[in-house]
């Protein structure tokens, strides 16, 4: 092992075993190299002629650029051509930590990480994978998922992901996800949780947001070390009153010393620059402090940087100027009445119990999607194809499940939408 790894180790058990029993045997190994390139790079900062980097510099000492692209980015050459740190920007990462206190007020007076840059957050959970997934180990994921842990974490790390039953009468199954939680040994848990949830659309209302965290808090106890990853995509697209608002890293942060926080974030969704390609990943425990979570945060910039280097500075410098614009959050509200409105529309129209005939809707209260169950003996495939065919009308189908992306659709056409289902519906029934 390397000597920094041992170092970040070190430091990591001295504040927390528990966090370095969560480690996976990757995370173990890995550092942020201070020493080598990096190092000798960072020494040489300031000197009148600089040859170290590997990147180029204008005889005037500014990026080398061409014009046929500096011409249509307009920022200062220095935040978009040359690499971002691995770490991601800093001044970008302090804005965010202060953006997820000001989402989140019950973290006031709890100490968390910086967050790190990834690239965006498929990337996030990559790196999340990395740093705390072994080969063989189970990842806790409600019954509806993200299809994309499939790849990220089955096929490139070599996890089981193990199904809780999201939904029971109605509303979150808090029996469920319990008895899943604690089946088997006492020993190294990971859950997986994702609300606004992909692809139902539902956020766990405050009781059941509660509810969630009782039972971490009660596995904890018994000596489990659960590290709980929270893929916050979609937060704060919540349309509904009486539903958790805030994320639960906000609570799972100041738990227990066995339950690691992980937040997996950033603008994609919440500030609509799906290209952007900038993410975050943020730690929080109990107790935890500085010298922690930068032992932590040394190994996940490691990771990335041995993964993609860094992520975008273009992106990265682009998304500061917009949150440190005075008309940000005045933006952002007029994007959220038209996300509102559209799921609000969803809702009008579903109150005709027509619909009822051919299928049902999974609970749905937020973000960018809602389901329907199909009725039996409709085929979800021949649904979709004739949706496609005769109706142009694109719709995901899982297994008999159909998606609905309303975050796509003018609340003027929700209607016609429904129809479409309904008649296709019709179509493939007979």
């Amino acid at each position: 092992m390397n000597p920094q790894a041992e170092e970040l180790n070190q430091i990591i058990q001295a504040k927390n075993p528990a966090v370095f029993e969560m480690l996976s045997e990757k995370g173990k190994n890995i550092f942020f190299p201070k020493k080598g390139i990096l190092g000798q790079t960072a020494d040489a900062k300031g000197t009148k002629i600089n040859a170290t980097i590997g990147a180029a510099i204008e005889d005037d000492n500014t990026p080398m650029r061409l014009e046929a692209i500096a011409s249509k980015i307009g920022i200062d050459p220095a935040l978009a051509f040359p690499y971002a740190p691995s770490f991601g920007r800093p001044d970008i990462r302090a804005k965010w930590r202060s953006m997820i206190y000001k989402k989140n007020p019950s973290l006031d007076g709890i100490e968390i990480g910086l967050p790190v840059v990834s690239n965006a957050l498929t990337h996030g959970v990559s790196m999340v994978g990395y740093m705390f997934m072994g080969e063989a180990e189970e990842v806790l994921v409600p019954s509806m998922f993200w299809g994309n842990y499939n790849l990220i974490l089955n096929h490139a790390y070599g996890t089981k992901l193990t199904k809780f039953n999201l939904f029971k009468e109605g509303a979150f199954d808090i029996d469920a996800f319990e008895s899943s939680l604690n089946e088997g040994d006492i020993g190294k848990k990971i859950v997986m949780l994702n609300f606004p949830n992909n692809p139902s659309g539902y956020t766990p209302t405050i009781d059941e947001f509660s509810a969630i965290v009782d039972v971490i808090e009660r596995s904890a106890e018994l000596g489990n070390k659960i590290v709980a990853i929270l893929d916050d995509a979609y937060f704060g697209l919540v349309y509904e009153e009486g539903i958790a608002e805030e994320s639960l890293f906000a609570a799972l942060s100041n738990l227990s010393e066995n339950v690691l926080a992980v937040k997996v974030d950033g603008p994609t969704k919440e500030d609509y620059v799906w290209g952007f390609r900038v993410g975050f990943i943020t730690y929080g425990i109990k107790g935890g402090d500085k010298e922690l979570y930068a032992a932590l945060e040394a190994k996940t910039a490691g990771a990335i940087r041995g993964n993609i280097s860094n992520a975008s500075n273009l992106s990265q410098s682009l998304l500061m100027q917009a949150f440190d614009n005075k008309d940000y959050d005045t933006q952002k509200a007029a994007k959220y009445a038209i996300m509102k409105a559209r799921y609000d529309a969803v809702k009008v129209v579903l109150e005709d119990k027509k619909y009822e005939e051919f299928f049902t809707t999974i609970p749905y209260n937020s973000g960018y999607f809602m389901c329907v169950q199909l009725a039996e003996g409709i085929d979800g495939e021949e649904v979709r194809q004739t949706l496609i065919e005769k109706y142009s009308i694109g719709l995901i189908n899982l297994n008999n499940v159909l998606r609905v992306a309303y975050s796509a659709v003018a609340a003027c056409d929700v209607k016609e939408l429904f129809d479409g289902i309904y008649s296709a519906c019709k179509d493939v029934k007979g």
